[in-house]
């Protein structure tokens, strides 16, 4: 029973490099591409618009009624609405800085199509660049 024997050629060939899975693994298709930002936007809007909602939903819980200008049935209708209408335009303008880290959690799959994908672009980028010089 003989062990293979490493030699100092293989092992220095391989110090500071990455591996090779990561080094060969082809640039992701249009349609992973595509499929990945589509699952990312969705999960962003929810994230976006579920932690909004709540946040102003509990906002709304600590300030009292006022004593004479209260509306009613009527305003707790149009509240609901109008918080629902700005728990959309935040989770538009500020949900995807808040679920990217949830989507690289939930999603690893398409956050590492996603990557693979901004790493042959800006790849490319940088040949462009190159070439002009």
């Amino acid at each position: 029973m003989s062990t293979p024997i490493a030699t100092p050629t293989s092992i220095h060939a391989t110090q500071g490099r990455a591996p090779l899975q990561a080094a060969t693994q082809a640039p992701p298709t249009a349609e992973q591409v595509a499929d990945a930002k589509q699952v990312r936007e969705g999960f962003g809007e929810f994230v976006g618009k579920t932690f909004y909602g709540q946040l102003l939903k509990s906002m709304r819980q600590t300030v009292g009624k006022p004593a004479y200008f209260d509306g009613g049935r009527a305003e707790e209708v149009f509240r609901s609405q109008l918080d629902q209408t700005i728990a959309d335009r935040l989770a538009e303008n500020e949900g995807s800085g808040l679920a990217e880290g949830m989507f690289q959690q939930q999603f690893p799959r398409e956050a590492d199509v996603l990557r693979r994908h901004e790493q042959a672009a800006s790849g490319l980028d940088q040949l462009a660049t190159l070439r002009r010089r």
